[in-house]
């Protein structure tokens, strides 16, 4: 019979022997690590295969409603687990504290917010971390509808509170169709160039209707006097 299986039987005899076994292991194990090394060979412990605790995993994962994976025993009060055989003895061994349920595991997004943070800034975007073309990765139509969306809501805001009329809306509003404006910044500076054309070709149309109005009060001042001289 060999040493290992020996020592099997005389471990499920009892207790004594356990600790027999212990004390043999750790000579064991002393006098290994100070043997030379061609002299060191493996020890296998076998206390580990003795006692078969699936059962009581199996009802700690019921009771404690969680899995089995999840399932915490304590290796030193192996013989007392494995003689719980229902759920009520199970819930007084983890009342005890020999049976707990194992924390969660956590899966920090420390690292992914960090990132994103620097992605946010610009970090991380190089050519060498890109994949696939510019219109896949932004298309075209978004950013033409983003821009299109900010240049009407500036006209309708503007022709709201009455800063430009329904001519120069309608004229703008078909150049933004017609992709003429790059921003908003664009926009503005056409709206003010319109409006003060329009100011200044009133202001020459009004100049140009009072000097006509003078021109005809002095023709109709000369026709009175005209007339006056000849009734005389």
């Amino acid at each position: 019979m060999g040493a290992n299986a020996l020592l099997r039987r005389i471990m499920s005899d009892s207790s004594f022997c356990r600790v027999v076994y212990n004390l043999f292991h750790f000579y064991l194990l002393t006098s290994i690590s100070h043997a030379p090394l061609f002299c060191r060979t493996p020890f296998l412990p076998i206390y580990c295969c003795t006692v078969s605790l699936k059962l009581q995993k199996r009802l700690a994962a019921s009771v404690l409603k969680c899995g089995k994976r999840k399932i915490w025993l304590d290796p030193n009060e192996i013989n007392e687990i494995s003689l719980a055989n229902s759920r009520r003895n199970i819930a007084r061994l983890q009342k005890d504290g020999l049976i707990m349920k194992k924390p969660t595991v956590v899966h920090s997004r420390n690292r992914v917010r960090e990132r994103n943070a620097a992605k946010s800034k610009g970090r991380h975007t190089g050519m060498g971390k890109r994949r696939g073309t510019a219109n896949a990765r932004l298309p075209f139509k978004v950013l033409w509808m983003r821009r299109i969306r900010v240049l009407r809501r500036l006209l309708h805001k503007m022709r709201d509170a009455k800063k430009i009329d329904k001519h120069i809306y309608h004229t703008l509003y078909l150049r933004a169709k017609g992709n003429q404006f790059k921003n908003k910044r664009v926009l503005l500076e056409t709206i003010h160039t319109m409006k003060g054309e329009q100011a200044q070709a009133k202001a020459l149309n009004d100049q140009a209707e009072a000097k006509k109005s003078r021109a005809r009060a002095r023709l109709a001042a000369r026709a009175a006097k005209d007339q006056k001289k000849s009734e005389q």
